[in-house]
């Protein structure tokens, strides 16, 4: 039959995941980082997902589908909660996109301001887990690999490391995660220029360095590199 429903772009696709989230009937996944429709008869075609793609990679066409097939949507969604108890829901502000400090509120300017100085954060999300794989203010970027700590450790983070790069930020012991196939597919997907690893002397802060080092091998990619170790009293202990 003829209906309505969702198209992906996937050369316009920036692999943040917020359509997956967003789609209540669980119609699109996330799949080598890139959103897709999984199977034509849970698309319900009223395009929810749609206001949450920051990189306009969604719309709603006219094409042959099987018909929408709410009974084995139901079961689907059953499934998916019995598999997945704790399910993170969309958050408005983690779509990517580039912070412009030069447009700030002249009274919260003033705030940053009298508190030490202007942050020099240029993109959102930061979290490794969170950030897109694709982003325009990837291409061209000067990245910056933290431990999540260090920024509390180290006084003038902002000014030594933050400062004309795009920040990617984790914790490998509490998230409990891997990073390195992420880091590798933004490695891969994106004309990063070079990238500074910034850590914490504990042992677990290993794990972002290792990914890291690991990302940059499997990327294929010879690029400029260096890693700054962090004492836990603020110290940079090797740089």
């Amino acid at each position: 039959m003829i209906r309505k429903i969702v198209h992906i772009d996937e050369d316009k696709c920036n692999g943040c995941g917020l359509c997956a989230q967003a789609c209540h009937e669980a119609a699109i996944k996330m799949i080598d980082g890139k959103a897709r429709l999984v199977k034509d008869d849970y698309c319900d075609g009223l395009g929810d997902c749609l206001p949450h793609c920051p990189a306009d990679a969604i719309k709603i066409i006219e094409r042959e589908a099987a018909a929408y097939d709410e009974a084995a949507v139901k079961v689907r969604q059953s499934l998916a909660q019995a598999d997945e108890p704790v399910q993170q829901s969309a958050c408005p502000r983690s779509r990517a996109h580039l912070l412009d400090h030069a447009r700030m509120p002249e009274e919260s300017l003033g705030q940053q301001l009298g508190n030490g100085g202007q942050s020099t954060l240029r993109s959102w999300p930061i979290q490794i887990k969170l950030a897109p794989v694709r982003a325009p203010y990837l291409d061209g970027a000067r990245l910056l690999i933290a431990a999540d700590c260090t920024a509390y450790a180290y006084a003038r983070f902002h000014e030594n490391f933050l400062r004309n790069r795009i920040a990617l930020i984790g914790c490998p012991k509490l998230d409990g995660v891997d990073y390195t196939e992420k880091l590798t597919e933004i490695l891969k997907a994106n004309d990063i220029k070079s990238v500074k690893v910034v850590r914490m002397e504990v042992p677990c802060c290993g794990g972002i360095e290792y990914a890291v080092r690991r990302a940059l091998q499997d990327s294929g990619k010879m690029l400029p590199w260096q890693v700054v170790t962090i004492s836990c009293d603020g110290r940079i202990l090797e740089e």
